[in-house]
């Protein structure tokens, strides 16, 4: 008998402890799920309804913050053009082979010196005005990506065209470079039998180049000239 009772007794007091503990979550329950509704309200903007014809494509969001007259103001501003892009201007040609062919890269080397050219700056070839490297009348850079001639290598290379270029204002008057810029062009198509070409791709004519010199002068003679 003592044995039964102890029996009862503790079954007893497993049923109370689980009734104590039963009762303790459903009553914490609600707390939590109130606390669980009150952070979704407090994470998840509201959403105005629209009235009559007022229809948008996103939903407004009521407590999205709102942006300060300051930042409005600075979003607004349109950027400023660079000094350099408002009083400079790039005339270029191009040199090409015929038939979609290549140069040879030690071939166009010994043409490129041969017309005043000299290895300088990035890696391409430059026409100075005198022995002053830091007086640039003219550039060729190669077609070829990123332009530069890899001069330990050139024998193996095989270059499909050059790119001519010069900048207004340069060392000397603009137009005076152009004319520099097309007797070398030219003697470098003959050099190397290629096409000259305008800065379109299309074939260099008469009439195109007189236009591009007129451009450079009229240029020259504008306020936003350096």
């Amino acid at each position: 008998m003592d044995g039964l009772r102890w029996l009862l007794l503790l079954f007893g007091a497993v049923v109370i402890v689980g009734v104590y503990f039963y009762s303790r979550r459903e009553k914490n329950k609600p707390a939590k799920q109130s606390q669980a509704k009150e952070a979704l309200d407090v994470d998840s903007p509201r959403i105005a309804p629209t009235f009559g014809d007022e229809s948008l494509d996103e939903p407004l969001l009521v407590d999205k913050p709102s942006i300060s007259v300051d930042e409005i103001d600075v979003a607004d501003d349109e950027p400023e053009p660079s000094p350099a892009s408002s009083q400079q201007k790039i005339v270029t040609l191009r040199i090409v082979a015929r038939d979609k062919g290549a140069f040879k890269g030690d071939e166009l080397i010994l043409s490129l010196r041969g017309i005043g050219m000299r290895s300088g700056k990035f890696g391409i070839y430059h026409r100075y005005d005198g022995n002053d490297e830091s007086r640039t009348i003219f550039s060729a850079a190669s077609l070829v990506e990123p332009g530069s001639f890899d001069l330990e290598n050139i024998k193996e290379q095989e270059i499909p065209g050059i790119s001519l270029f010069m900048v207004v204002p340069g060392p000397l008057d603009g137009a005076e470079s152009f004319d520099m810029l097309m007797e070398a062009a030219r003697a470098l198509a003959k050099a190397m039998d290629g096409e000259l070409l305008d800065e379109t791709g299309s074939t260099l004519s008469i009439q195109r180049e007189r236009y591009m010199r007129e451009e450079i002068i009229q240029f020259q003679h504008s306020p936003t000239a350096g």
